[in-house]
């Protein structure tokens, strides 16, 4: 599946791993990815793509804040990551 922007992702790798992150932007080979939290919107971390996993989920973060970001991952996290 092709990465893009707003697109809910698995951290396989890493001190991340396992949790649920949105990206926030992409270049060739990184993807930065936030959670609201600890990796807020302004302050993404740049994570190589082979390290995540894509799911089928898509959001519009133009206009989310951290605390949005973080509720819709914590549900997103409940519902089983789907």
């Amino acid at each position: 599946m092709q990465l893009q922007k707003g697109m809910v992702v698995r951290a396989i790798a890493g001190k991340e791993m396992d949790h649920f992150y949105v990206i926030t932007d992409l270049d060739a080979r990184f993807a930065f990815i936030a959670d609201g939290k600890h990796r807020p919107l302004d302050r993404p971390k740049r994570k190589n793509v082979r390290h995540l996993r894509a799911t089928s989920t898509v959001w519009d973060i133009g206009d989310m804040t951290d605390r949005a970001l973080r509720r819709s991952l914590q549900e997103f996290s409940a519902k089983g990551g789907y």
